[in-house]
This record gives structure tokens, C-alpha cells and sequence, in this order.
């Protein structure tokens, strides 16, 4: 599993974790995003602009 915080939000991947590749975002303990890495399109909730700035900050660092 990683676990990594950034902007007020918590990303989390588990290591075989069913497919597509995906992240799980949370704010305040709740889950506010499911987000496809593979597509790029959510699974569940609504990805705002800042989510998907930090997103695609963590992919271009290699830590999703």
C-alpha cells in the first residue's frame, strides 16, 4: 500500500489491487475520489482541477 499526502489530501494505492490501475483520494477521512491512473477518468466521485493538478504531479514523480 502507499500512502502519500499532499495538498490537503490523503492518495492511496494498494499493491494488487484489482484492475485498472486506480487511486483512492480522501479528504478529512473521507473518500472524495477514484480516480483511473490507466484512463484517466474517475471510477467514483468528482475530480476537481486541484485533484488532477496533484494527481498528475505524483505520476510525472513516479510515486503513482
Amino acid at each position: 500500500m502507499g500512502r502519500i499526502r499532499r495538498g490537503g489530501y490523503l492518495f492511496v494505492t494498494w499493491a494488487g489491487d484489482h484492475p485498472p490501475r486506480h487511486v483512492h483520494v480522501f479528504k478529512d477521512g473521507r473518500q472524495v475520489l477514484k480516480w483511473n491512473l490507466d484512463e484517466a477518468c474517475a471510477m467514483e466521485g468528482r475530480a476537481t482541477r486541484r485533484i488532477l493538478r496533484l494527481i498528475t504531479q505524483l505520476v510525472r514523480e513516479g510515486k503513482l
